[in-house]
């Protein structure tokens, strides 16, 4: 008598037990492979900025950051900001620092260059710190910021997608992120990706409000 081949009834604990489809089993593997690569890629070649950020053409996070503690130049309080401020038709450079940051001190000048040479605003956040530590900071090394925020426990480093100190952000007139540099500022991506990204990014601001149609009176 010739036996045959078992097969699990249909609906059967046999049956539910089978492998599913292979796919939706390696999909997520093979997503968060093709991610750490890009990390992986951008960390080997020496240029962080080539790290992925989900937040390029978006609104700016929707957080405040309250001003830095008893900051004052030419004897005015600086305050601090939030999205609104950011969204008022202008460029404006973001840059997230922290006055235990090496690299934070070494491209602060690059910063003030980049306020000099592109005539534009630029604030900043405070990122962990200490406020004396940070007034120190700024007075050894030089305030280029019109607003200076706070995030003492980095909840808002984390709405904005930074990976570490120091970060800049480049958001255009309209309140949206238009360019990303993870890493320290040099005075080779300063000239080569920095300058340019501003400059594109006041262009599109001046041809927004050009096709924006007047308020009658």
């Amino acid at each position: 008598m010739t036996e045959r081949p078992f097969s699990p009834t249909p609906g059967s604990r046999l049956e539910a037990s089978r492998p599913r489809n292979p796919v939706w089993v390696i999909a997520p593997v093979l997503i968060f492979a093709a991610i750490a690569g890009a990390f992986t890629y951008a960390l080997k070649s020496a240029d962080p900025s080539r790290l992925p950020s989900a937040l390029i053409g978006r609104p700016v996070p929707d957080v405040t950051f309250p001003p830095l503690e008893d900051l004052n130049v030419n004897g005015k309080s600086i305050s601090g900001f939030g999205a609104k401020d950011l969204s008022k038709g202008k460029v404006t450079v973001v840059n997230f620092w922290a006055s235990w940051c090496a690299p934070c001190a070494t491209e602060l000048p690059l910063l003030i260059a980049l306020k000099k040479q592109a005539d534009v605003e630029m604030v900043s956040v405070n990122y962990k710190d200490q406020p004396a530590a940070a007034r120190r900071f700024l007075d050894e090394y030089g305030n280029p910021f019109s607003m200076v925020g706070v995030d003492a426990r980095g909840r808002g480093a984390i709405e904005w997608g930074v990976y570490g100190m120091p970060e800049t952000f480049i958001v255009g007139g309209d309140g949206k992120i238009a360019y990303k540099h993870i890493g320290e500022i040099t005075a080779s991506n300063l000239t080569q990706k920095l300058l340019p990204a501003v400059e594109a990014a006041k262009q599109a601001a001046k041809e927004a409000g050009a096709q924006t149609p007047a308020v009658p009176k």
